[in-house]
């Protein structure tokens, strides 16, 4: 019985990784995807933050092609749902990078930051698909901030997979290059 506690201590990490992916995955089965229904279309963009960066254009097609309620579903889903999937991902991938390098927690701030950029993105968007449902011009400057606040999230976004697969590849080595006991 001691060594199992020893062994589940010893182990937590990789637990607590695996249970937030498994989390991930669920929550965007479960949750994003059929919450996210209501303001899909057939064709184009289902969101403005799944592409690198956007323009006034892009902003303006993707709002006149969807009706009001489809608009209001989609602030919704910003204001909820999308942030507490930024939620959720930074706990996996914090809890991945925790796995692979305990000792250089600094990296972490790279998930974190990522979460905020996706926070401050939703807002900047929630700020101009109010001035559009309100009937006003949409501002050149906020699409460009939001695009902006975009295209970092998804480095960092980047980043943190290039962070996590190297420690994928340092395990694997060790793993592969420990010598065996008979």
């Amino acid at each position: 019985m001691i060594k199992t506690i020893k062994y589940f201590k010893k182990n937590r990490t990789l637990y607590l990784a695996t249970g937030f992916t498994l989390v991930f995955f669920l929550y965007i089965t479960y949750i994003l995807a059929p919450f996210s229904s209501c303001f899909k279309l057939d064709a184009g963009a289902s969101s403005l933050g799944f592409s690198f960066s956007y323009t006034l254009e892009m902003v303006k097609e993707f709002f006149e092609s969807r009706t009001q309620e489809q608009l209001i579903c989609y602030s919704e889903f910003l204001q909820i749902w999308d942030a507490i999937f930024a939620f959720v991902y930074t706990l996996m991938y914090a809890s991945w990078i925790v796995y692979f390098f305990n000792k250089m927690r600094l990296f972490l701030f790279i998930p974190i930051l990522c979460m905020i950029a996706d926070w401050v993105e939703n807002y900047v968007e929630l700020i101009i698909l109010e001035t559009y449902l309100n009937s006003g011009p949409i501002s050149e400057t906020l699409v460009s901030i939001g695009s902006g606040i975009n295209s970092f999230k998804w480095i960092l976004s980047s980043i943190t997979y290039l962070i996590i697969l190297i420690g994928i590849i340092i395990k694997l080595k060790t793993f592969l290059t420990k010598p065996k006991l008979h």
